[in-house]
């Protein structure tokens, strides 16, 4: 008996000890889990960085920048011919706009009812080529091209007064400065206020010139990009100096305002067909650079293409020799990072391995030991719960 006892106590003694060693192999097992997680998450995003400088590059070396030789536009989408486009619609609200800050200069901005007036929507931003420019002005539309904005509410008001009927005072706002250019103001115009806008609430991307938005990329399930995606339309607008310093009395600029609310997180992809196969990734709506969009969730816009001259203008200014240079040694150490990031995920996944199949013999030695411990009392019944929990557990992750 005496016997019996001391071989049940130390079976006890190595089953406490095999809890033990199982217990600090599956720690180990969560590590090497935790480790990957986290070189798979710089990985993504130095593939992110390489993604978005590489396409910097394409854009310094293509042609399709506009430019003006000898008078001759190469582009109908640059900035001029944007702006001479609003002109020639003279009896919108935008082409007041215009045509009075041509006549007037700078007194325009002194006037009451245009003092707090930032620009035109199609006149605030660039993109990089056309293609870009059609699809996100035609996404937008004519309207929203056209469209005022405004920093304050104040601003709003001063455009337009009402008689006590609720009928318009032709008298005054913009409808009374029009004829003093020899225009008449004609039919509904989008003002946009940008004190009444809700901005982003999410961070900036580190160190960006232009402050873009730090969105949440579409991920497949092996985390890679979809096929052709370009980005998010709201980052591809460029804005020069003057309007990336136009804020809000709360600090907020024209991109986490405007352009975020025009376009929330609406996805640009290279084809329809790219667009498409990423239909599961797409919440906000997508268009491609050969016309495909998507409105919201689920509204397909199909048919031939706008034909509307109101475009966003082409960025026209290409960066020198140097900067190209400079853009590619990024490249360069980038691609770098990532190999010496994915050889320590190389060597954590075989660490991994080696653990798993250390923490498989222990668990099949666990239950060795517990069915001997069962044998040795002359039990029939199960092993305790929480042991057998255990041993179930740690069998599944593997």
């Amino acid at each position: 008996m005496n016997g019996v006892t001391q071989n049940i106590g130390l079976l006890k003694s190595l089953i406490q000890k095999e809890q033990d060693d199982l217990h600090k192999l599956t720690q180990e097992v969560k590590h090497h889990e935790d480790n990957l997680k986290f070189l798979q998450s710089h990985v993504n995003a130095i593939e992110e960085s390489i993604h978005h400088l590489k396409d910097e590059i394409k854009d310094c070396r293509s042609p399709s920048v506009a430019v003006e030789v000898n008078d001759n536009i190469t582009f109908v989408s640059n900035e001029k011919h944007t702006a001479d486009n609003i002109r020639q619609l003279d009896k919108t609200a935008a082409s007041i706009i215009c045509q009075l800050k041509d006549q007037h200069g700078s007194v325009a901005s002194t006037l009451r009812c245009t003092k707090d007036i930032v620009g035109i929507v199609a006149t605030l931003g660039k993109v990089k080529d056309e293609d870009l420019s059609r699809v996100l002005s035609e996404y937008l539309g004519i309207t929203n091209m056209l469209a005022i904005v405004c920093k304050t509410l104040e601003g709003v008001q001063a455009l337009e007064r009402y008689e006590k009927d609720a009928t318009i005072d032709r008298n005054s706002g913009l409808h009374g400065i029009a004829p003093t250019i020899g225009r008449t103001l004609k039919g509904r115009f989008n003002v946009f206020c940008l004190q009444n806008m809700r901005p982003f609430a999410g961070d900036f991307l580190p160190d960006d010139p232009q402050k873009k938005l730090a969105l949440m990329n579409p991920r497949l399930p092996n985390g890679k990009l979809p096929s052709g995606f370009l980005g998010f339309a709201v980052n591809m607008i460029n804005m020069d100096e003057l309007h990336l310093s136009c804020v809000t009395f709360d600090g907020h600029g024209l991109r986490e305002t405007l352009f975020f609310n025009l376009f929330s997180q609406l996805q640009v992809y290279k084809s329809r067909a790219d667009m498409l196969c990423a239909l599961p990734f797409i919440t906000d709506g997508a268009v491609s650079l050969d016309g495909g969009m998507i409105k919201g969730s689920g509204l397909f816009c199909l048919g031939d293409r706008s034909d509307d001259d109101i475009k966003f203008p082409i960025a026209d200014a290409r960066p020198s020799i140097q900067k190209v240079v400079e853009i590619e040694q990024q490249v360069k150490f980038l691609e770098w990072k990532k190999e010496m990031l994915s050889s320590d995920m190389q060597r954590e996944e075989a660490l991994l391995n080696n653990v798993k199949s250390l923490l498989k013999a222990k668990s099949d030695g666990y239950r060795k030991l517990i069915n001997e411990e069962l044998l040795s009392k002359g039990q029939s019944m199960s092993p305790r719960p929480a042991i057998t929990g255990l041993v179930m557990h740690e069998t599944k992750r593997q």
